[in-house]
């Protein structure tokens, strides 16, 4: 049985959009000091909050994550950074939260998708007293490490809503298709999967791809599809994950080589994920909400330097989801760079 943490560590996140709006403006050092004549005041250096995670702007996911940082960056009137490693490296992670924190920004969010690998670096964060938390990944290690917050989707349980849902349908044996086997937070994904479909008698296995050469990873799902005809869902960990799932199922499906009825969802969205859920080709995304995972760590760290306020928990941005019902409107909303 998964353990889930008490409902007092969950903290609502509408109620910090308000705060966006605080301190905006007139709130900054020399605002409201004489204009000129020996008692000018200087403005203070515009504050710096630096994000560094595992995932690179580019990346479809990860862009929207950068969207709403710099959003409230420019609402607020501060300067805010991006920074990831190439690759998916832990020791070049390491390194650029290192270098940040030996810079001195005013504020700190990291993602912790190997709370081990990463946590001399992050101890070193909090231990400079740089406010600092985390977003994305590192719901369940965050307190581990030294931090008071983390903004995100606890991973775990959105891995059991989603085997919850698979159950419902019906599905009794399901593929996880695992793209990064040792990120902690996508392990935890598979996990909840788990959880969730042995309440409704199911089971799960995971493979493990690489989607860095996404024809391998599309003949790896055809192969374990094959080789196991119980498999009635697949659930994949990213929508890069999706693209090859859709393409094994199609031509599977094609050849008469693939139940039809089979339940295909995945993590996070993007425009082809979409579209395949409003077409009827996949049943659900779940939707982390990585627009606000930026958005509100900038409004948090901006409040931690102006006032010394700072939460306490963690901020839940998801799980929610996207299935036929909203999928055009969602689409929409992508076309914006805000889902």
């Amino acid at each position: 049985m998964m353990r889930r943490p008490p409902a007092s560590a969950w903290l609502p996140w509408p109620w910090l959009l308000a705060l966006a709006a605080c301190g905006a403006s007139g709130e900054r050092a020399g605002d409201g000091a004489p204009e000129s004549g020996a008692d000018a005041v200087e403005p203070a250096e515009t504050p710096r909050i630096v994000l560094v995670t595992h995932g690179q702007s580019a990346d479809p996911f990860w862009s929207v994550v950068a969207t709403g940082a710099r959003d409230a960056g420019a609402e607020l009137g501060l300067r805010v950074e991006y920074q990831a490693p190439g690759t998916f490296n832990m020791v070049e992670m390491s390194q650029l939260i290192d270098a940040v924190v030996a810079s001195r920004p005013a504020g700190l969010a990291i993602s912790i998708p190997d709370g081990d690998a990463l946590a001399p670096s992050i101890r070193a964060a909090a231990a400079a007293e740089i406010p600092t938390l985390s977003i994305n990944s590192g719901a369940e290690v965050f307190r581990d490490l030294g931090l008071r917050a983390h903004v995100g989707q606890p991973e775990r349980d959105a891995g059991y809503a989603a085997g919850r849902r698979m159950g419902a349908a019906g599905v009794v044996r399901a593929l996880c298709v695992n793209h990064e086997v040792g990120n902690v937070a996508q392990d935890d994904r598979c996990a909840g999967l788990e959880d969730g479909l042995r309440e409704a008698g199911g089971s799960m296995l995971v493979l493990a791809v690489d989607l860095a050469d996404p024809e391998d990873a599309q003949q790896r799902i055809r192969g374990a599809l094959a080789r196991d005809p119980g498999i009635d869902g697949l659930l994949t960990l990213g929508p890069a994950g999706a693209v090859p799932a859709l393409a094994a199922l199609a031509v599977m499906r094609a050849s008469g080589g693939l139940d039809t009825t089979l339940e295909l969802a995945t993590f996070d969205l993007s425009l082809p994920v979409l579209e395949a859920i409003r077409d009827g080709k996949m049943s659900f995304a779940i939707d982390q909400q990585p627009y606000l995972q930026g958005y509100l760590a900038v409004v948090l760290l901006h409040k931690a330097i102006q006032i010394g306020a700072f939460p306490d928990g963690v901020i839940r941005t998801g799980p929610a989801f996207v299935t036929a019902d909203n999928a055009a409107e969602v689409i929409r909303l992508v076309g914006r760079g805000v889902r």
